[in-house]
């Protein structure tokens, strides 16, 4: 009976090794690094930049319409055949040259100019709320990749202490059998078990390959990556009251941000629209300059023109363009409202979720030590003939179950808290490297 147990232990173990020597030949990413990677890849984070882009140069255009005029220069040769009179050299000429600077700005254009300019710092803020809002979401994601690999890696290790837990009882139980000891329903219940045993080992390291395939995309790799292991030991707590995360939230969360500033952005749209029922009123100097070269210095006139004109009427289509202005504003008021509303249920969930998922984990950790406790005295009981296959059984399925609530319930604490992360827009615990 022994050398039969030792023989079905050696070949576990090399089966086993196998499976090690290919995870050994991955390449290895820390969460740091992925998270690095994987936000400057995320189509949504790359689109956000470029709208921060965007947003900054709306915006210094918005301040240089206050104090530089807008200027345009432009030149023109001609070849007249027959020869045409040249305002330059005052004679008929094959070739007149004219040249024209253009400086124009605007004195009054009914607070357009102001409401851009208010409009531009709330598109400003607004684009950099929603980088934030995009790196953060790149970041949860990142992390549940993360850590779907790390926990498929230790759902694999227990879906195999499984199968070899089961290879041994099998060893012990047919030579309880052979000895009379047990009857034979032992011996297939026990065979049984190893077969369902080898199956959820299947499963396991076909959803971590995916897993490790799925991470490796997410970070820009061409094939599979391993997860660097964490610190195994959790959070205790979260560095602030559930009060202060909703009024943090409410004030500097990017999506909440990102309502208020689309709110006054869409206000200040409107408030432009308006503008175009007042004159407007526009000072033009313009300089032009005849010769029959191509820098002509001939002839030079200066032009000062003031213009001031009042739009009347143009077919309802200023109307038309300050309807869609006030439904806009009437939508981003209302979308800013319904998320001021739900603050504190979103921070709420994510903060609860985490003291939850927190103490589901501790709870977990105790389980775990009371059904492998329960499973070595069955296995003694057994051995000794004090109890049925079916209570070893029911022991050892027990102890699978505890020990992969376990690793469900140590990860699902740190993605909560990447979720109150998110909604919060910063991290928790800087100065750890899981983080």
């Amino acid at each position: 009976m022994l050398a039969l147990l030792a023989a079905l232990q050696l070949q576990a173990a090399g089966t086993a090794q196998l499976p090690a020597l290919l995870e050994d030949s991955l390449p290895v990413v820390t969460l740091a690094d992925a998270l690095r990677r994987a936000t400057g890849l995320d189509p949504n984070y790359v689109a956000a930049i470029g709208q921060v882009d965007n947003a900054a140069w709306a915006r210094r255009s918005a301040f240089t319409v206050f104090l530089v005029p807008a200027v345009s220069v432009e030149t023109d040769a001609t070849k007249n055949l027959p020869a045409f009179f040249n305002f330059g050299t005052l004679k008929p000429e094959t070739y007149s040259v004219q040249a024209q600077v253009t400086l124009r700005y605007d004195l009054f254009t009914g607070g357009q100019k102001v409401a851009e300019l208010s409009r531009s710092a709330a598109a400003l803020d607004g684009a950099h709320a929603g980088e934030l809002q995009a790196r953060f979401a790149a970041a949860l994601l990142t992390e549940q990749n993360y850590y779907a690999v790390l926990a498929g890696e230790e759902l694999v290790r227990v879906a195999r202490e499984r199968v070899q837990r089961a290879e041994q009882q099998l060893a012990v139980g047919r030579a309880r059998v052979v000895s009379g000891a047990a009857v034979q329903t032992d011996s297939l219940q026990l065979r049984l078990e190893l077969s369902q045993a080898r199956e959820e080992l299947l499963r396991q390291e076909f959803a971590l390959r995916v897993s490790r395939l799925t991470l490796g995309s997410r970070v820009g790799a061409g094939g599979p990556v391993e997860a660097a292991p964490l610190d195994s030991v959790l959070p205790t707590g979260l560095p602030l009251t559930l009060d202060a995360a909703v009024e943090e939230a409410a004030l500097r969360g990017p999506d909440y941000r990102r309502a208020r500033a689309t709110e006054r952005a869409a206000a200040a749209s409107y408030r432009w629209r308006l503008g175009s029922y007042l004159p407007h009123a526009t000072l033009t100097g313009t300089g032009i300059a005849f010769d029959n070269r191509f820098y002509p210095t001939s002839r030079k006139f200066t032009q000062l023109t003031l213009a001031v004109s009042f739009p009347v009427w143009d077919n309802f289509q200023r109307e038309n363009a300050l309807s869609q202005a006030r439904v806009n504003r009437d939508v981003a008021r209302a979308t800013r409202e319904t998320l001021e509303r739900s603050v504190r249920r979103d921070v709420t969930a994510a903060y609860d979720g985490f003291t939850t998922a927190r103490t589901v984990a501790d709870i977990s950790a105790g389980d775990v030590a009371v059904a492998r406790e329960n499973f070595r005295v069955q296995q003694s009981r057994y051995r000794a003939g004090a109890t049925t296959i079916l209570d070893l059984l029911e022991a050892q399925l027990r102890l699978v179950d505890a020990e992969a609530a376990l690793v469900q319930a140590r990860y699902a604490t740190r993605l909560t808290l990447a979720g109150l992360e998110a909604i919060l827009g910063r991290r928790l615990f800087p100065e750890q490297e899981v983080r």
